[in-house]
């Protein structure tokens, strides 16, 4: 178990090093919004997803199946991906080989922080991290790979080892 989950963290923080922007437009977070509704639908995952700047929503939708609680779930895991510039999901793996919980180790109360897959940051060169991906409404595992995924494609970059497997 605890191989699985350093290869995990392995192929997520390679995923953070290939999945990064030259630039980020309102227009752009439509176009990569629709991306990752396309993604999710393929699956056939009942998904809402969400792209966020730090001060503002650029996409919402939510797909059949889902619920309120989803937009909740959204919320607390792009806060995780806003305070630590990681994704949910790295945040999650990386706590889960140390044994420690998201309180010890971050101070990120439950109320307002998750550290489940299915966020991921947007970080723009020269900027960081200005924003977040995010979707809720399957296994972590999968909502992850949902956002990387559909980012990888939008910048044309294949993840190839960095891909989680199924």
């Amino acid at each position: 178990m605890t191989e699985m989950i350093a290869d995990d963290i392995r192929r997520l923080e390679e995923q953070e090093r290939l999945l990064r922007f030259s630039r980020f437009s309102p227009d752009d977070a439509w176009a990569l919004g629709n991306r990752v509704r396309e993604t999710a639908l393929a699956r056939g995952a009942g998904v809402a997803i969400n792209i966020s700047l730090r001060d503002r929503p650029l996409f919402h939708c939510a797909l059949p199946g889902t619920s309120t609680d989803n937009v909740e779930w959204i919320r607390r895991k792009r806060n995780t991906v806003l305070r630590l510039w990681h994704s949910s999901y790295l945040v999650g793996r990386r706590l889960a080989l140390s044994g420690r919980d998201q309180m010890e180790a971050h101070n990120l109360p439950h109320a307002d922080f998750a550290v489940h897959g299915g966020s991921v940051p947007l970080f723009v060169a020269d900027l960081g991290c200005v924003g977040a991906v995010t979707v809720s409404g399957v296994p972590q595992r999968i909502d992850h790979a949902i956002v990387a995924d559909a980012i990888a494609g939008f910048l044309n970059i294949d993840l190839g080892e960095a891909r989680l497997p199924d």
